[in-house]
């Protein structure tokens, strides 16, 4: 892990504010939603990308009764029901 110098407090509702810098580097914009992960001792924000449920693929992806499923898949499923 690499640390870039900047230090933030949390304010008293729990929030941070990234610092433009990083929102600019890792295309992050107003409303863009977040994933959190830990580990170890590490809180980890990821930049949110929908996936297929089935492949995790994130290209090509489109929602289907509220999941998240890419084209190839879907191509896939259509023809397994057609059978």
């Amino acid at each position: 892990m690499k640390s870039i110098g900047i230090i933030r407090k949390v304010d008293e509702v729990g929030r941070i504010v990234l610092p433009v810098e990083l929102r600019r580097k890792f295309d992050i914009n107003k409303l863009d939603p977040m994933e959190m992960y830990t580990e170890d001792d590490c809180i980890i924000l990821k930049k949110y990308e929908p996936t297929c449920i089935f492949c995790g693929e994130s290209k090509d992806v489109f929602e289907f009764n509220e999941k998240t499923v890419c084209k190839k898949c879907a191509k896939e499923l259509i023809e397994q029901v057609k059978d």
